[in-house]
């Protein structure tokens, strides 16, 4: 050892033995206490406690919500959470004081339900067993009076070492004391099925959140993290599976009881299924008497970073004959782009966040004018409209009036405006890339790729690092490219024509080059019906247009909705556009374009997948996604001619 960490050791061994001689003070005036008065000293603790503690207080009104939000009001949620606390402090209490008792002491202080029907089924069946331990009232009543319900086995323990060795030893030398077979953690798990295939008798905690290596299934209806250690060990030595449970039965009294083996629905036995029954026979017993169940554990734990699903190597299992509708929400909120486009390019990043976990719905939070999109999507649930001139406190109120509490928010805006309104309203998770402000608010950011020089990467792309960063399945099929539209079926080719851009003239190809393709392609293709799209800003340039053309056309710019415009783009074959938003509509929605590019750049921006023609004469000074030529001359628009234009709608067209 370094001589430099030795004063740091040996501080730190130390401290640890002040904690334990404290524990062992603490231990002293208990055992000068009758049980009685622990009892209820706890009980008056955990009453004045309640409302001071804060974060745990909140957690444990979190996991009510999630286990009885439909079945149980708000105010009764309430009752059962300083319950609760009176519960677990009086518990605990007792807890410290019971191992200074003798069994005989103890046993008067139990009654036990279901101990008898439990050894008749271990005559009968002449099988080792599998305890299921719960976090629940006194369960320390289970390492102390082994002879409660241990019948014909050695009983056995699978402990998690104390990280104070003061503590650790006292714990060990006391469990062994009363006869038990101790098996480290850490150490594995083979030599307590050794244990049990020789008859013996184990206890395993089964009503924790296991991490990154648990099984996905139900609990209480919502999907949480669940050991499968129980389920396997039972199946790889032949034993029966029978959870225990501790009640609180009255002052300084408890129940124990064995309740029925737990069996598999499925026709075949296997871990996944073994282990959704634990879960069902657990959530039962719980059910009987909430409040003494350990809520203050994180049961539901939202992981970090992947609260999506597919990246976990046991994955999700539900129970026989259950829909992933039937299961309780994940609810996430997105907060969309502010601009047309850029929503349309977030679109893949959606539906691979979609398909992350079968419990997910979404909620997009945007601007007023992008709602119909949005709500056009099958992915999306619901959108929370707002408007530019609406402040953070006020978007968060809105938030928070949906009456939703989400688990989590992916930001797709960079802002620090933007994060604060998300910040404001609560929500435990929020993921973003870094930015200045907004950092500090994130509780979880998005890494961008180091990039060289003059690279430029797509929007779309970046937004699905976004999804990346959560877990999702990015290389999945089926993301990037909208199913094709179905087209009526009457003979008649439908183009559409979007002249305009919003943006500014250095995205605007002259009016008169699009009525000249327009008009040389009729002239030789009669079977086409032009359409004019456009923003209701552009309602002018609409109708310019139209006076130069001599095409059958309908004049539609200005006069639809968002709603109104995604149907005229579902009838069309084809769009000729410029690069607007109603361009990355139309690929959103799977319609081919043809799409002209001047100041901005196709590689960030351009529309994705090989149904899309891009047009573009890129000059020296190209990309400067300036709104007016500084030059003055727009050489990058006016240099793409009518004539390749023409032949690009005609080769995409197929005419």
């Amino acid at each position: 050892m370094d001589r430099a960490q030795r004063p740091s050791r040996l501080l730190t061994r130390i401290g640890q033995w002040l904690v334990y001689a404290l524990f062992r003070c603490v231990e002293g005036v208990l055992a000068a206490m009758p049980m009685r008065v622990v009892w209820h000293l706890g009980r008056l603790l955990g009453t004045l406690v309640y409302p001071l503690a804060g974060r745990y207080r909140r957690l444990v009104h979190q996991n009510l919500r999630i286990a009885f939000e439909g079945e149980k009001s708000d105010a009764e949620r309430g009752v059962i959470a300083r319950r609760h606390f009176k519960s677990l402090f009086a518990n605990f209490f007792c807890g410290l004081k019971m191992p200074l008792m003798d069994e005989k002491s103890l046993l008067k202080h139990l009654t036990c339900e279901g101990i008898e029907e439990l050894e008749a089924a271990i005559k009968r069946d002449n099988r080792p067993l599998v305890n299921l331990v719960m976090h629940a009232s006194c369960w320390e009543v289970l390492t102390q009076i082994p002879s409660a319900y241990v019948r014909g086995h050695k009983p056995g323990a699978i402990y998690q070492a104390i990280r104070n060795p003061f503590l650790n030893d006292l714990v060990l030398r006391r469990r062994q004391k009363l006869g038990y077979v101790l098996f480290d953690r850490a150490r594995g798990f083979t030599e307590p099925m050794k244990f049990i295939r020789a008859g013996g008798q184990v206890g395993v905690l089964v009503d924790q959140h296991a991490g990154d290596h648990g099984l996905w299934c139900p609990f209480f209806g919502r999907l949480s993290s669940t050991t499968t250690i129980a389920a396997l060990m039972a199946m790889r030595t032949n034993a029966a599976v029978v959870p225990m449970m501790i009640y609180d039965n009255g002052p300084a009294q408890w129940r124990l009881v064995a309740a029925p083996a737990v069996k598999s629905d499925e026709a075949e036995v296997t871990a996944e299924g073994l282990t959704n029954a634990i879960n069902v026979a657990v959530e039962q017993l719980i059910r009987r008497q909430p409040e003494s169940w350990f809520w203050v554990h994180n049961r539901w734990k939202t992981p970090k970073p992947n609260f999506l699903l597919p990246q976990y190597r046991r994955g999700i299992h539900l129970p026989v004959g259950m829909e992933p509708a039937k299961l309780k929400p994940f609810e996430l909120l997105i907060r969309s782009p502010n601009w047309l486009g850029d929503a349309c390019m977030a679109f893949p990043m959606v539906r691979a966040i979609q398909k992350g976990r079968p419990d997910l719905k979404i909620t997009i939070l945007g601007e007023k004018k992008l709602e119909e999109l949005w709500l056009a999507m099958p992915e999306v649930t619901r959108y929370i409209a707002k408007t530019s001139k609406e402040g953070p406190f006020a978007v968060a109120k809105k938030i928070k009036a949906t009456g939703i509490v989400f688990d989590a928010a992916v930001l797709c805006t960079n802002s620090t405006r933007s994060t604060l309104e998300l910040w404001l309203s609560g929500i435990p998770r929020l993921v973003g890339f870094r930015g200045s402000l907004r950092s500090k608010m994130l509780s979880q950011i998005i890494k961008e790729p180091k990039k060289k020089a003059n690279e430029i990467e797509h929007h779309a792309h970046r937004y699905m690092r976004l999804a990346a960063g959560i877990g999702a399945d990015v290389e999945q099929p089926g993301l990037w490219d909208a199913p094709a539209a179905e087209l009526p079926n009457d003979g008649v080719i439908r183009i559409g024509v979007c002249a305009g851009a919003e943006y500014g003239p250095a995205k605007r190809w002259p009016m008169e080059r699009f009525a000249e393709v327009v008009n040389s392609i009729s002239s030789k293709h009669a079977c086409i019906e032009w359409q004019l799209l456009g923003a209701p800003a552009e309602k002018e340039m609409g109708e310019k247009l139209s006076a130069m053309l001599q095409a059958p056309h309908k004049n539609l710019v200005g006069k639809t909705r968002l709603t109104e415009l995604i149907a005229q783009l579902r009838r069309c074959k084809l769009l000729l556009t410029n690069d607007t938003g109603t361009m990355h509509l139309a690929a959103a929605l799977g319609v081919p374009t043809v799409s002209i590019f001047g100041s901005t750049c196709p590689i960030a921006t351009g529309p994705l997948g090989d149904r899309h023609i891009v047009i573009r004469h890129k000059q020296p000074c190209a990309p400067c996604f300036e709104r007016e030529c500084p030059l003055g001359h727009y050489d990058c628009l006016t240099k793409v001619t009518p004539t390749e234009v023409a032949l690009a709608v005609e080769k995409a067209v197929e005419l």
